[in-house]
Order: structure tokens, then sequence, then C-alpha cells
């Protein structure tokens, strides 16, 4: 291993742990963010969860998303060297019928497990780049876990006085609406801690396709498989007519931001700005029901991009050159 990427390591002890859950069969930015979180030695990431799609989503129309989301994020896990080391497990392929009756699987066990572990002091984050169904199922199962554990979730539409939706937007935003149920569950029902990054959030992370080429393409193998996994989406929606720019939405990217990147002492995310409102629940076209005497949450408005970005750009090179 070059010096340079052991002496990260050797300087960076990890101090919270992280349980990582996304639907990485689906839009590719959800590899990007757990390439970036497992090279991140701040965190220690203690399961990786491949969870499920809305049924008949383009990105994977099959009725097994969780298993394949699970082989994707292996894939990745592999490329890195920490196979056998990091746990990948599947979750759920289907949302929840109800609010009262959770699905068990690996997935929820390993919540469980990792949230009632009485022999660590560090704070564990649940990294959501998805649908909240595994955690929704959790909680149901095993309620104690609100107490022992934060929600770091991409998604959700935005919030009244905060921002506005973006333009030609219909229907619930994408990742609650992967299991509205899930949201309802986790928002409504639980205690869970929340810091939510939604929609006006998530689509600030912009990267320029001339950027993915040259910061990320050429870092590596795993950087161009990184890089035509993401550029891949643009020739094929170009093939439907639909033209997506310059740029791309790396929209779960801030899970590695909020957890890995915390300033060094009195530790927060403390280059990025939140609100703290109280926590809402959904109804069932996936807005937001406010109420009163409920948790505070944090809704994240800015976030570094300079940052989250610079950062996957350095740890990608650090690990390109374990290749040579």
């Amino acid at each position: 291993m070059p010096a340079s990427l052991a002496r990260l390591r050797d300087l960076v002890p990890s101090r919270a742990r992280v349980i990582i859950d996304n639907d990485f069969s689906g839009d590719p930015d959800g590899l990007l963010q757990l390439a970036h979180h497992l090279l991140s030695p701040s965190v220690d990431i203690r399961a990786v969860i491949g969870s499920h799609l809305r049924p008949g989503d383009p990105f994977d129309p099959s009725e097994v998303t969780a298993d394949n989301a699970a082989r994707e994020a292996l894939d990745v896990v592999t490329r890195l060297g920490l196979d056998g080391r990091v746990p990948v497990v599947p979750g759920s392929n289907v949302g929840l019928a109800d609010r009262a009756t959770p699905i068990r699987s690996a997935a929820t066990d390993a919540i469980i497990a990792e949230a009632m572990r009485d022999d660590t002091d560090l704070p564990l984050y649940l990294a959501f780049g998805a649908g909240l169904t595994e955690l929704a199922s959790a909680w149901l199962l095993e309620p104690r876990i609100a107490d022992r554990l934060t929600l770091v979730w991409i998604g959700g539409p935005e919030h009244r006085g905060l921002a506005v939706a973006p333009p030609g937007s219909v229907g619930p935003e994408y990742n609650l609406n992967i299991d509205l149920i899930a949201g309802q569950v986790v928002f409504g029902d639980s205690g869970i801690p929340i810091w939510q990054i939604p929609r006006n959030a998530y689509r600030q992370t912009l990267l320029s396709t001339a950027e993915l080429i040259t910061r990320i393409g050429q870092a590596g193998s795993l950087g161009e498989h990184l890089e035509r996994a993401i550029t891949r989406v643009s020739t094929m929606a170009g093939r439907h007519g639909i033209l997506l720019g310059e740029t791309y939405i790396c929209g779960d990217s801030p899970l590695v931001l909020l957890t890995a990147l915390q300033s060094a002492f009195e530790a927060d995310p403390s280059s990025s700005d939140y609100v703290v409102r109280p926590t809402p629940s959904f109804d069932d076209e996936g807005g937001y029901i406010e109420a009163a005497g409920v948790r505070d949450m944090r809704v994240y408005t800015r976030l570094d991009v300079r940052l989250m970005f610079d950062d996957l750009f350095a740890k990608l090179d650090l690990f390109a050159a374990t290749e040579r």
C-alpha cells in the first residue's frame, strides 16, 4: 500500500459507526457514495444494505431489486479489497403493506444488532439514500433502537418557507415514493432522530461531465468503473430524447459529507447549514403533515459540495495509486 493511503488511515481512527442502505441497482450515484464512504477511515462501515426500488423503476424493472442492489454493492466492496470484511446484505424486495407490519430480513437484523450493542460508545448513523423500508421494519421489530442511532436520509420534498419544488416535478419525491408507508412510520410513528437532506438540498450536488471524466474516470480502475456507470445514464437517456446536459446530481454523496467529514473538534457537519424543525409525517400523496409537540429534526438547506467532492477526488486518487 503506498505510504499516502496508509498514512491517511494511520492518522484518522474511526470515531463513528455507519450502516449504509441504498438502491444500488438504481441511480448509480449510490455507487459513488458507497465507494467514498468505504474510503473514509473516520467511519466504521458496519454493514451495507441493498434496498429495493419502486416496482417498474426504469433503472431496474425486475422484481428482485434489493437482491440486485446487494450484488452491485458487493462489486464495489470487492473492487476496494474489502470483501469478507464489510458485510453486504439485501433488504426486502418490496415495501411495507401497512404501518404495523414489519418485513424481517437480514438487513433489519443487522440494524437491530448494531443498534443494540453495548460494547461501544461510538455514535451510530444510518446513512439511507433511498427508501426507508428496512429502518421502518427494524423499528417495528425493536422500538428501542430509536434512542440508539441517528438517521441521515436523502429524501422528501421541499419544506414550506425553505424552498420550492423544481420545475416540472409531479407526485411524491423519488426516494419517499419508493416506500411512502415506511416514511410515515419513521417520521410520524417512531421517535428516531432524523437529519434530512430534502430534494432542494440534494439537488445542489452537481458534478460536471468534465469532472466525471477527468477527476473520477482517470482515477484508476475503480474511478473508471464509477464514471462509466454514471455517464451511461446520460447516454441511455439521450436515446429516449431526454437530454441531461453536462451535470449529474450526485445526490447520495451528502451521506458521506454529514457522517465522515465532520469537524475536528465538537464533531458535527459544521461546514453545511441546517434548520431545526418539528418532525412532520407524510400524507398519502407524499406531502408533509405538520404536528405540534413532536421531536425536532435537522433539515439541511446548504451542503458543502466543495469539501465533499474534493475529498472524493483525493481519496480516489489515493486508492488509484495502490494499483500502480
